[in-house]
């Protein structure tokens, strides 16, 4: 195949900065997706509808003329939320879920939730409201290995969430191991993940064999083969339960080539091309269109959009760097090759 046509993706899971830095990487989104999931996790949060709304305003005036991209907004869950806010979020059309955050587990989590059971009136308040729930899905124990933090959330923390509020609707953000996947298919129809390229495409040799290579530094952290596998056959299963969320998340060169890089993987610039070229590696790229255009939709009640893309099997190369206010953004695999191209409309 040296053409494929796609209905307009939707990123599902998305971190845009705020300021210099949201002008420097929106259009990147707004080229590939028709709507994105833009997570909360700012300097302070995004806690209010309020300040979900104002922040949603300064995406679009950053956005470049004629864009056509409409940012769906989160609130950041706290364990001081006031239930009030669950039906202020429900009432909104651009509000369409809450991010539940465990302290401390990844980028700005810091004001995120520390026991789960102070959180549990407003989980019944969003199940009744009929609001997403979206989860980081790591425990925050220290004493257990960052490789099975995924599992340990699973098994502690969310499998009870799952079991005590069974109506509520859950997205798996960012799955990372079979164990995950497993946990997806086993939940009812409510329960959803999201997978993103640089889990689909790379294991944890990628970031440590060789030498510690930054810029594959994420969390949840690159996993095990087995892991990469089970993801990449869920991925292109045609499953309506996984769709795609990129957790494209941009921060400065200064910041992730340091001595206590940050957490991030930032593909917004060639998320699309990513995924067909993960896809392709398995001879499954007639389910692409189903996992990027049709799940995420479906699971969040949107209707699939009426535009669409066309992907080529042309070479081009990554750029080395982008700017990003005034620093310098190192996107994933830059100066390597993609195997697929978008096409200008």
């Amino acid at each position: 195949m040296q053409e494929l046509t796609l209905t307009k993706p939707d990123d599902w899971h998305l971190h845009l900065r705020d300021g210099a830095a949201l002008a420097s990487v929106v259009a990147h989104s707004a080229r590939q997706f028709a709507r994105a999931i833009v997570m909360p996790n700012l300097q302070p949060p995004v806690t209010t509808v309020a300040a979900a709304l104002a922040y949603r305003d300064r995406i679009l005036s950053a956005l470049p003329e004629g864009a056509n991209f409409d940012p769906l907004m989160t609130l950041y869950l706290t364990e001081s939320t006031p239930i009030a806010e669950v039906e202020k979020a429900a009432g909104h059309a651009f509000i369409q879920a809450f991010k539940l955050y465990p302290a401390g587990a990844t980028t700005h989590s810091d004001a995120g939730v520390a026991k789960l059971e102070r959180i549990y009136p407003l989980l019944e308040a969003m199940e009744k409201q009929d609001v997403p729930l979206l989860v980081h899905g790591e425990s925050i124990a220290r004493e257990i290995d960052i490789f099975d933090r995924e599992k340990a959330f699973i098994d502690a923390e969310l499998d009870t969430i799952i079991r005590r509020f069974p109506a509520l609707r859950v997205v798996f953000e960012h799955a990372t191991t079979r164990d995950a996947v497993q946990f997806v298919r086993a939940a009812g129809p409510l329960v959803a993940a999201t997978l993103t390229a640089q889990h689909l495409l790379y294991n944890r040799n990628s970031l440590l064999a060789g030498g510690i290579r930054p810029h594959f530094y994420c969390l949840p952290v690159l996993k095990r083969e087995i892991h990469r596998q089970a993801l990449l056959e869920a991925a292109t299963s045609g499953e309506a339960k996984f769709f795609l969320g990129t957790d494209s998340a941009p921060h400065p060169q200064s910041g992730k080539e340091s001595a206590c890089g940050c957490a991030g993987c930032y593909t917004a610039h060639a998320a699309i091309e990513l995924y067909a070229e993960a896809f392709e590696s398995v001879g499954k790229l007639e389910n692409l269109e189903r996992f990027a255009s049709f799940n995420g939709p479906r699971f969040y009640r949107l209707p699939v959009n009426a535009e669409k893309i066309t992907l080529q099997k042309t070479p081009s190369e990554i750029p080395a760097r982008f700017p990003f206010g005034e620093e310098w953004l190192i996107p994933l695999r830059a100066g390597e090759s993609l195997v697929w191209k978008l096409m200008a409309n």
